[in-house]
């Protein structure tokens, strides 16, 4: 019996090893120099050297983002319903309401005629997800934005090193949130980096990771514990030194499964798009689960559902959004099925995907 070609797969290697042996033996194990240099690698790595703070969790990030931008309570912001809750529950978490729109069916990111049609005189932001790593339409959102007064924020927790028009993600929004979390594109064990706009932005996040202080025990604002350690950066330093070539790998990966796959809908990448494939993710229009059974269970194919209940259907959630009808969140909820593309699959790993979808297609047809 073949070995299960998993759907995702961290990479760590004695290069992270040796990093975390470092850092342990110098005693200096909380947030400290690493962290620093972490931030400063991260943005000149990604985001033409914009201001970058590290935190504990990509979560912890989109909330501390959305306080250090002003959101509260009586504010809506507009995210879309198709991603990870954790989009709608930062916004949530501030005590302002998150407003749900619809996706464009091509890239599974937010619809800018949607997000439009929900714009009241209570919104003052608007967060599109860089989904799968495909980036969402930030020239029509950002002229939206600008069209309606409104501020714009990215959630790029699948998107490091994606790109439009040549202009990385990262560099649209007031902030932008990268998850670190272990199956994203790179890891530092668990974390997330912020990029801020402005310096008064990057020192807002700065006090509310740490307990609302620059300087020890002078504490400015009531804030929070959502530092990184200096384990976690050391790990995700050594990361940040391959994520490029693993991104070449994945899209080398994906372009094979574009010109051999048959019977599932491949993804899109619309033009200008950079896309670096945090998830190869196709459309299967019948029977997706039972698609997804026969992979794993008669050719040990394993595959993700990335996400099986919109948002706005979440019973965390489902209080803001009453009988919204959002058509093409739904269909995608339905259908999608991401295929494994990771760094460390073989050309042989690659043809027994193909060989698997095209027997389970063919055997639904």
């Amino acid at each position: 019996m073949p070995d299960l070609i998993p759907a995702a797969k961290p990479l760590i290697g004695d290069d992270e090893r040796a990093a975390v042996d470092r850092v342990l033996r110098s005693g200096m194990i909380a947030q400290g120099p690493e962290v620093a240099a972490f931030e400063r690698e991260f943005a000149d790595h990604f985001v033409e050297g914009r201001e970058t703070v590290a935190v504990n969790s990509g979560t912890s990030g989109l909330h501390l983002g959305l306080l250090a931008c002003g959101i509260g309570p009586g504010d809506e912001v507009i995210v879309p319903s198709f991603t990870f809750a954790a989009t709608g529950n930062s916004v949530a978490l501030t005590g302002a309401t998150p407003v749900f729109a619809d996706i464009d069916r091509r890239s599974f990111t937010l619809d800018v005629a949607s997000v439009e049609a929900a714009i009241t005189p209570r919104t003052r932001a608007i967060m599109p997800v860089h989904l799968y790593g495909h980036p969402a339409d930030m020239v029509g959102l950002r002229a939206l934005a600008e069209r309606h007064d409104l501020m714009l924020f990215e959630d790029a927790a699948q998107a490091h090193g994606a790109a439009l028009n040549g202009r990385p993600v990262g560099t649209f929004g007031s902030f932008t949130m990268f998850s670190l979390y272990p199956t994203k594109n790179m890891t530092s064990g668990e974390g997330g980096m912020v990029t801020a706009a402005t310096p008064e932005i990057a020192r807002s996040l700065r006090l509310l990771r740490n307990q609302g202080m620059e300087r020890q025990y002078e504490n400015e604002v009531v804030g929070f514990n959502a530092r990184m350690t200096d384990l976690h950066a050391a790990i995700g330093r050594v990361q940040l030194t391959k994520v490029d070539a693993w991104t070449q790998k994945r899209r080398e990966n994906a372009a094979y499964l574009d010109e051999h796959l048959v019977g599932v809908g491949t993804p899109v990448v619309t033009e200008g798009a950079y896309h670096v494939y945090h998830q190869y993710t196709v459309r299967v229009p019948d029977d997706r689960d039972g698609f997804a059974k026969a992979l794993r269970e008669e050719h040990h194919v394993g595959s993700g559902v990335y996400y099986p209940i919109p948002n706005h259907r979440l019973p965390s959630l489902a209080r803001y959004a009453p009988g919204l009808d959002l058509p093409e969140t739904e269909s995608a909820a339905r259908e999608v099925l991401s295929l494994p593309v990771h760094p460390s699959l073989s050309h042989d790993d690659l043809a027994r995907i193909v060989a698997a979808v095209d027997a389970v297609a063919g055997a639904g047809a």
